[in-house]
């Protein structure tokens, strides 16, 4: 997973500007660090970001975001 592709999944998921806040402010549960923190520490984005989603219980079948059309 590329950075851009957290992020926009980050929007789609929690919406712009509470993605922005949860990815600063949020610790996960079960890395101890924010998404911001733990992004910038090298942790891997998709494990980040299911860690993230599994403690907002979002539901497997939001995690991948909005269908787009291919570009």
């Amino acid at each position: 997973m590329r950075l851009t592709e957290f992020e926009q999944l980050l929007q789609d998921v929690f919406g712009s500007p509470q993605g922005r806040w949860i990815a600063h402010s949020h610790v996960v549960s079960t890395l101890g660090e924010t998404p911001d923190n733990l992004i910038e520490n090298g942790y891997d984005l998709a494990q980040v970001w299911r860690e993230l989603c599994d403690d907002f219980s979002v539901p497997e079948a939001d995690r991948l975001g909005i269908d787009r059309p291919a570009k």
